[in-house]
């Protein structure tokens, strides 16, 4: 019966994500950890995984419409990565499953969720009041600083590399229109929640039938919701 409720929540946020674009780590992981009790080292290292494998059509799909710009994939990547490898190191040491990484997780998540609305509200409202024109922008070093920010905040909660990471690229990058920092920013999702979670399958953090259920369900939500807009 769990099996059957983890497919239907996979289906209705991979519907939500097709739809929309986002949903997936500010939905998935707080569903596995207050909806079915998934402990919060399992659920956010099964959500990164989720996260890559669902986003990973969408960045073949837009890299072959030459619609992702990928100068500014590179520097939030530079940053996020090695982040992310980072954090990892430190996970394996204190132990993913330690008392003290579990209440982290569960603060930072409740973090990032706040930081994720308040993300939303601001790529509506740029979506109403497009940026003027800038003629300089800022140095590369602040994409590589902030894209390391992330990467710490997707490894430890696996929530980040959507909502917050498009205001992050509107802030960096004003001149691009709002399809193409969409594109970015699932762009360098991909491979920053694929370098997290195998890190965290490597810890033992991840549940691969959990993830089975959950992708069972999300793919075709994906491909329908993609067919519905």
């Amino acid at each position: 019966m769990e099996a059957l409720a983890l497919v239907l929540t996979g289906l209705t946020i991979g519907l939500i994500i097709g739809l929309s674009g986002v949903g997936g780590g500010s939905l998935m992981t707080p569903v596995l950890m207050f909806g079915f009790r998934v402990p919060p080292h399992i659920a956010v290292g099964t959500d990164l995984l989720f996260a890559a494998v669902t986003k990973a059509g969408g960045v073949a799909a837009l890299a072959r419409r030459r619609e992702v710009p990928w100068a500014a994939v590179l520097p939030l990547s530079l940053g996020s990565l090695p982040a992310a490898a980072l954090t990892l190191w430190a996970l394996h040491h204190v132990g993913p499953a330690s008392a003290a990484v579990h209440s982290s997780m569960r603060t930072l998540l409740g973090a990032a969720l706040v930081l994720t609305a308040a993300a939303t509200l601001h790529k509506a409202w740029r979506h109403t009041h497009p940026a003027p024109a800038v003629s300089r922008l800022p140095h590369p070093a602040w994409a590589v600083a902030f894209g390391a920010a992330i990467g710490t905040l997707v490894t430890i909660t696996s929530v980040g590399a959507g909502a917050i990471g498009v205001t992050v690229l509107l802030l960096l990058f004003p001149q691009l229109p709002l399809p193409r920092i969409v594109a970015a920013d699932i762009a360098y999702a991909v491979p920053l929640t694929l370098l997290a979670g195998l890190g965290h399958a490597a810890l033992g953090s991840v549940d691969w039938t959990l993830l089975a259920c959950l992708l069972s369900g999300s793919l075709p939500g994906i491909w329908l919701g993609g067919r519905l807009i």
